[in-house]
């Protein structure tokens, strides 16, 4: 039997890091692990970062694991036959709810003689948990907020990520509130990046689910809040005669990202930059209006030129994002003395109503048991 993991969060939580350590100690452990990552459009910067760790690893694109079902099963069954994996560390969209009507219950009930699947993990940044939580209490019908309290909601494990950037009475207090918020779960924190918390983190991921339980979502109020963020991925070809500095590119085409959405009153999803030459993957993200951009390690030197993947969510209109990505990409290359060449990547676009394949409800526990185990 396969374990069939899945971790959800909103975006800039920091899933895809939590991802890749999680699947490094497991193989530390002497497991066969694979890693499966979604988004809603192609040419994905997480996909590349899980690929640098390991190259067992697949993605799911052009729509969240919900609606591509099939192409889920299909990146798992390969993963299967090329690498004999026995564990699957599966990465929802971070735009995502209602994983456990849509793919975890389908899974259990159509192919549980294949996979286990266990507990669904939601991964929370505590900045974004205060922002979101402070506009849903002066606009009730924000549909990003829903969304977001939908991840929490449905979650079996909620795990409170960036904990080393907290006091310890910020930590106390927010974990505290998660606990009684949402009873059902078990809450853990940790950091991604420092290590800390990570094998209670495990644990508790990879522990026992527990019973299943049903969550009302409006699926209208879902396709808006997906709808509120235009998304963009573009592959670009960036060089340099006199050597490109890839840092001070992708910096600056944050911070002019960054600062446009300041201006425009934008609230930014999360906006990732990767690098890519011979031997050097280097990636920077960007998950507030107005925020620096965080890199994921240092710096690489000059280069004579990188593939570069621009991932942008951004609560704007498609076209907006368009122009101001155009913009910041012109001011990057400026300060840079480098050239550009489009390589790949739609323009901007808004997700479509989210149209499941499965949606399966949580047995009755008052009804008589099968005996199966599952969600039947």
């Amino acid at each position: 039997m396969i374990e069939f993991m899945t971790l959800s969060g909103f975006l800039g939580a920091g899933k895809t890091t939590t991802l890749v350590e999680v699947a490094r100690r497991l193989r530390t452990n002497g497991e066969r692990v694979a890693v499966i990552t979604n988004d809603q459009g192609s040419d994905l910067v997480d996909t590349r970062l899980a690929r640098s760790a390991s190259s067992e690893a697949g993605e799911v694109t052009g729509g969240c694991f919900c609606c591509r079902f099939d192409d889920l099963l299909d990146v798992a069954r390969e993963l299967i036959d090329n690498h004999r994996v026995e564990t699957l560390l599966a990465e929802a969209v971070g735009s995502c709810a209602d994983l456990q009507a849509t793919v975890l219950r389908p899974l259990r009930r159509y192919y549980g003689d294949t996979f286990t699947a266990g507990s669904l993990m939601t991964v929370v940044d505590p900045e974004r948990l205060a922002a979101l939580r402070e506009t849903a209490a002066h606009n009730g019908d924000a549909d990003l907020s829903y969304l977001f309290g939908k991840q929490l909601e449905e979650a079996d494990v909620i795990a409170l990520n960036k904990i080393d950037l907290l006091d310890p009475d910020t930590i106390r207090d927010t974990l505290d509130d998660l606990h009684v918020r949402y009873p059902a779960a078990t809450v853990v924190g940790y950091s991604a990046r420092s290590g800390r918390g990570l094998d209670q983190l495990m644990n508790a991921w990879l522990g026992e689910p527990p019973a299943p339980r049903n969550v009302e979502i409006d699926y209208n109020r879902y396709a808006r809040a997906e709808a509120a963020l235009a998304w963009l991925n573009q592959t670009l070809v960036v060089r340099a005669d006199e050597g490109l500095d890839g840092d001070l590119w992708a910096r600056t085409l944050l911070e002019h990202l960054s600062r446009t959405a300041l201006r425009m009153g934008w609230t930014v999803g999360h906006a990732k930059v990767s690098l890519h030459a011979p031997g050097v993957l280097t990636r920077l993200s960007l998950t507030r209006a107005g925020g620096a951009p965080v890199a994921d390690g240092p710096a690489p030197g000059p280069l004579p030129e990188a593939e570069a993947r621009i991932n942008a969510r951004v609560a704007c209109k498609p076209g907006e994002l368009d122009e101001a990505v155009d913009a910041a990409v012109r001011e990057a290359t400026e300060a840079a003395a480098a050239q550009v060449e489009r390589r790949a990547g739609e323009r901007a676009f808004q997700p479509a109503y989210p149209l499941p394949v499965h949606r399966l409800a949580a047995p009755d526990p008052s009804a008589p048991s099968c005996g199966c185990g599952g969600d039947c």
